[in-house]
């Protein structure tokens, strides 16, 4: 999610949140906008070596980097695969992938062998083993990782590639593919064998300030002390976001379906097709979305600290779930701990995971960074519209992590030192369609804030 002061050239002043958002670099100087720990079996290519887990990366590189009060994000490394060389033979090849210089971010690329060309080509399930893998570089790992690729029985010469199956996630690509060869003469090339460390599992550090219960959770139209807000800090709509739903409220609009009741299951952020159009600042809006904001809730804020939801996402197409953070002092910048495109025909809500930093001040962003994974794939995590899963930040001075059911997904060099930060759960709309697909409701189950 994302939010943007767009400034008119007469001088007026409005703010629009929430825009769509690649989760990557954007250097623009103004973008339009916005603990249960389970196992997982990560399929990196390095899972087997030895490794050690810490609390955040080992050193951090980027401790004396100026990041000019959140303006600005220290440079992507950039990943290549490198040729590599093994014995005919061997049972396996070592094939390298290398950063050219230290992550701030995690970084994760997806990687697949190809058949080689030529007289000489080696080909998968006869001269070695078909692989897609996913290596996965978190702030303080080596350099260097290596992908394994199990050998059949190839001969002196044959050769077939390991590429890039797209650019990476949180890093600028190189060389997006490299040749492996069989050869008698050299020497193999080795494994990358220690220094990378674990995903970390989510615990928590600081004392428990806030926790949603179904006795406590008030909602209002301005939210108060106690009670959360049923609108962004800025209004009941996004227009620059091209949203089609407005906010609603129960007691503003009590014509519509309830977009906010407890359940024994949690609480239900209800989206909707509406049966008449609702106008707001002189637009007229077909469907209801829902939105809970800390803005005016000071027990709901922390600086340093870690924020969980434990919910069960929408699968509707067109529905836009999100649990992110706002700085007390405006925006940005944001952390997005949870984001759900479901207006991008992609998107699908059991395997996708979207986590996302924006950095900028007065309204105008100058950064924005994160991961947009199939977490399947990369963490053995998936069934997000099936069941209800933890989603976790720990924010800490020097970095932040992200968590999925426990397990460490994302991290980043913390940026934004020294702001305090208010929660955002919400179920945006962003569709013309008949809105009928699936189900479009969060439910959650808990929330829970901690402040170191």
């Amino acid at each position: 999610m994302r939010i943007t002061v767009l400034r008119p050239l007469a001088g007026a002043f409005s703010l629009c949140a929430l825009a769509a958002c690649s989760s990557d670099d954007s250097t623009s100087s103004q973008q339009q906008a916005g603990t249960v720990v389970v196992s997982a079996t990560s399929t990196t290519a390095v899972a087997a070596l030895p490794q050690v887990e810490d609390v955040a990366a080992a050193t951090n590189s980027f401790a004396s980097f100026d990041f000019a009060n959140g303006t600005r994000l220290p440079e992507k490394a950039t990943l290549s695969i490198g040729a590599a060389v093994f014995k005919p033979g061997a049972s396996v090849a070592y094939v390298p992938v290398t950063l050219n210089r230290a992550t701030p971010n995690t970084v994760i690329a997806r990687v697949i062998t190809v058949n080689g060309s030529g007289t000489n080509k080696a080909i998968s399930g006869y001269n070695y083993k078909a692989t897609e893998d996913i290596v996965i570089f978190r702030p303080g790992d080596p350099l260097r990782q290596s992908v394994s690729v199990p050998i059949l029985d190839a001969a002196n010469g044959q050769q077939f590639s390991l590429k890039l199956r797209e650019e990476p996630w949180g890093a600028n690509q190189g060389t997006a593919s490299a040749t492996v060869t069989a050869n008698a003469g050299a020497t193999p090339t080795a494994p990358a064998t220690s220094g990378f460390r674990n995903a970390r599992t989510f615990r928590t550090y600081g004392t428990l300030q806030y926790e949603m219960t179904r006795s406590n959770m008030r909602w209002s139209d301005e939210g108060w002390s106690g009670a959360w807000s049923t609108k962004l800090s800025h209004g009941r709509a996004q227009v620059a976001n091209g949203e089609t739903g407005i906010y609603l409220d129960g007691e503003l609009h009590p014509n519509v379906e309830a977009p906010l009741r407890y359940t024994d299951e949690g609480l239900v952020f209800h989206t909707q097709k509406l049966d008449s159009p609702i106008s707001w600042a002189g637009i007229a809006y077909n469907y209801g979305a829902v939105v809970l904001s800390g803005h005016n809730t000071p027990s709901t804020q922390i600086g340093y600290g870690q924020y969980e939801w434990v919910a069960k996402m929408p699968d509707r197409r067109g529905a836009w779930p999100a649990f992110w953070l706002i700085s007390t002092s405006g925006w940005p910048p944001e952390i997005d701990v949870y984001e759900g495109f479901g207006y991008q025909s992609y998107w699908d809500f059991d395997r996708h995971v979207s986590s996302t930093i924006h950095g900028g001040s007065g309204g105008w962003r100058t950064f924005q960074r994160g991961t947009n994974i199939q977490t399947e794939q990369a963490y053995g995590l998936s069934g997000y519209s099936q069941g209800y899963h933890r989603y976790a930040v720990d924010i800490g001075p020097e970095y932040i992590t992200w968590f999925v059911d426990g397990l460490e997904t994302y991290q980043s060099v913390n940026p934004f030192r020294g702001h305090r930060w208010y929660p955002i759960m919400n179920v945006a709309v962003k569709t013309g369609s008949a809105y009928t697909d699936g189900s479009g409701d969060m439910i959650v189950k808990s929330f829970r804030a901690w402040q170191n």
